[in-house]
């Protein structure tokens, strides 16, 4: 009899996806099985295999069990809480709350590739810093515990003091998994901010050389975040932290960062269409500027004095040839070679020195440039595309009062008067982590969201440039010990919902988009808990019939009590692999709802009575896939094995249950 199948509830397995690259990379090395033969491996990648005992690497006690953590999938599911979210039902931004490690792995199958940039100011490992758990096999159940989820068994998350004989091991345990789990989420040209300081710098880079790769290590960046200095050091007084930069591939680039006032001074010229533009030498100074060094970047120009204008071939009696020629008059060479200089002779501005009787070069630099212009001086820019403004590539110290944690502070406080949060980032310090790493359309993801000013962040740039960039948030929520916000994921909420009332009212005096579009203010709340669906328990023992009747009985109804369809839906969503801020439709079809998800690509139906003429009326909307609760079919053997076929017939390329 055909059977529909079951949907797996389990999170993303990392391993398995690790093994099938494999096997797709090197056929070779697979077994009956589809197992990987270890021998043929190392045959196929020959002398790249080192075989010696001895390696450089970092190791530290607890290692082994980061990958425990990493290949256990979670069965986990996030809740919607509409009530505490802002425009729930349209807006595109998410903040989770629950352990970040938990909630990462049940976002590998919907947004495994979707994240361009993560930022992340995780704990520091002072001896004061809140750290997470390290019993992995329990990860989930040790959260529910901590929250009141479920009855607690002495489990708490703690502080991780100097006293601890495995200081920094647990420390380097909690940042391995979740680095390493986060990197899958990036795209190949995605990048990776983490702010650190002296305490782990060392090895959270060491960390990353491993799980990044140390090919892909961008920069080390001094950041100059309180000028007086910290006097908690016995020698020197602290005034700055680190902020490492990583790409997920080789592919990964920078952003610049918008010019200062003094570098937009600098474009003091304005040529025949109002543009403004500066002037640099064509001529390579600074090593290697010899003629030796680029021999094919040695040749004449000439310049014609009655038309102004360049060549490369000499056609007057009028030509100037030019050459590019040293301070001490030996031969040196252009910063171009010679196709680029014919490409654009038009921005070419010769002069003459009368002291030293010599001819030399400029190149116009323009302010504002289209994408082709930093090469050929084309324009492909659409017809209602403005040319981009001109930014800098950042220096690899930060130094100015706007980064300062006493600003981020006053920035804090100024929006949660009533709240306490140690030490927030500022936001103009998110703001230029994000113009290096983020462009105007792409996500953000920040898994220790902290007070939220990752988030306060994106929704100021999106207003300075009516740009659409998203945020996914993870909290904990970490005990504050206050009355107004109890947990720390509490006053990350309280914070971005006053960010947005703020920039909200701020607009209201405006006149509205010609387009009539607005802006994405808002965010939808999620929080960690147990799957909705009561799990079989494999380890109960055969030969223990109560037990066994216990279980038969628990899955008579395998849907936890008080669990809403809406938490049902999207944790079929997310487990399915769509996002969840996927578009939903509720239809009504023959006077039960079925949900349409992105378009009709996915049909979820939570009915408990299903009948022939509803399978049927959702084939015949010709869905991509479906997904009904198996308790719907009741029994029914003949219409489950009706609606596999129905389904078949109709195009459904996938039905599952659950």
């Amino acid at each position: 009899m055909d059977e529909p199948e079951r949907l797996d509830l389990r999170s993303h397995d990392l391993s398995e996806g690790r093994k099938q690259e494999l096997l797709r990379l090197f056929p070779e090395i697979r077994t009956e099985g589809g197992k990987i033969d270890l021998e043929r491996l190392k045959s196929a990648l020959g002398e790249t295999i080192d075989v010696g005992k001895e390696r450089y690497g970092m190791n530290w006690p607890g290692k082994a069990d980061c990958f425990k953590a990493i290949q256990s999938p979670s069965l986990g599911t996030l809740r919607p809480c509409p009530e505490e979210s802002v425009n729930f039902d349209t807006t595109q931004n998410l903040i989770l709350e629950g352990d970040n490690l938990e909630v990462l792995k049940l976002l590998q199958k919907a947004y495994l590739g979707k994240v361009k940039m993560i930022y992340i100011d995780p704990p520091y490992n002072t001896g004061n810093d809140f750290i997470y758990p390290d019993n992995y096999t329990e990860s989930l159940q040790t959260y529910l515990e901590y929250t009141g989820q479920v009855d607690a068994q002495g489990k708490k998350f703690n502080t991780n003091t100097e006293t601890d004989g495995r200081f920094h091991s647990k420390w380097l345990t909690m940042m391995y998994s979740r680095v390493y789990v986060a990197r899958n989420m990036l795209q190949d040209d995605g990048v990776f901010f983490i702010s650190t300081d002296d305490h782990e710098v060392d090895n959270l880079r060491k960390i990353c050389d491993e799980i990044l790769g140390e090919e892909n290590f961008m920069a080390q960046i001094g950041v100059i975040n309180n000028l007086k200095g910290r006097n908690d050091r016995k020698n020197v007084a602290t005034c700055h932290e680190y902020l490492l930069v990583y790409g997920k591939t080789l592919e990964a680039e920078l952003l610049g960062i918008p010019l200062s006032d003094e570098q937009r001074a600098e474009y003091k010229y304005t040529d025949e269409n109002g543009e403004k533009y500066s002037l640099r030498d064509l001529r390579k100074r600074g090593r290697p500027d010899r003629r030796e060094d680029r021999p094919n970047m040695f040749f004449p120009i000439y310049f014609n004095l009655k038309t102004k204008r360049c060549s490369l071939e000499r056609s007057s009696k009028d030509d100037v040839e030019i050459l590019p020629k040293r301070g001490d008059e030996s031969d040196g060479r252009w910063r171009w070679g010679k196709d680029r200089v014919g490409q654009n002779l038009t921005i070419l501005e010769p002069r003459y020195s009368k002291k030293n009787d010599r001819w030399d070069i400029d190149h116009r630099i323009y302010l504002r440039f289209a994408v082709a212009s930093q090469i050929n001086g084309e324009d492909d820019l659409d017809e209602d595309e403005e040319p981009a403004e001109r930014t800098s590539k950042s220096k690899s110290f930060w130094m100015g009062g706007e980064f300062s944690t006493d600003v981020g502070r006053r920035e804090f406080k100024t929006l949660v008067p009533e709240a306490e949060y140690d030490y927030p980032k500022s936001v103009s310090f998110l703001k230029r982590c994000l113009q290096l790493g983020l462009s105007a359309g792409d996500l953000v993801m920040d898994f220790f969201a902290g007070s939220g000013t990752t988030a306060q962040a994106v929704l100021e740039m999106n207003k300075g440039d009516d740009g659409d960039r998203k945020f996914i948030l993870v909290q904990l929520p970490e005990p504050t010990g206050q009355d107004d916000y109890h947990t720390i994921s509490d006053i990350c909420r309280g914070r971005v919902g006053r960010a947005i009332k703020k920039l909200n009212a701020e607009d209201e005096s405006k006149l509205p988009l010609a387009d009539g579009q607005k802006q994405d203010r808002g965010f939808r709340v999620f929080k960690l808990a147990e799957s909705n669906f009561k799990a079989w328990n494999a380890d109960v023992p055969t030969g223990d019939v109560d037990a066994l009747k216990q279980q038969l009985e628990l899955h008579i109804n395998h849907i936890r009590e008080s669990r809403t369809p809406e938490d049902i839906l999207y944790e079929i969503l997310l487990k399915s692999g769509f996002q969840l801020t996927t578009p939903i439709e509720k239809l009504t079809i023959e006077d039960r709802t079925v949900f349409s998800a992105a378009q009709g690509a996915l049909f979820i139906c939570l009915e408990r009575n299903l009948t022939l003429e509803l399978i049927r009326a959702i084939a015949d909307k010709k869905p991509e896939r479906v997904v009904c609760l198996d308790e719907g079919f009741a029994g029914n053997d003949q219409l489950k094995a009706n609606a596999v076929q129905i389904f078949k017939t109709k195009g459904v390329t996938s039905f599952k249950t659950v």
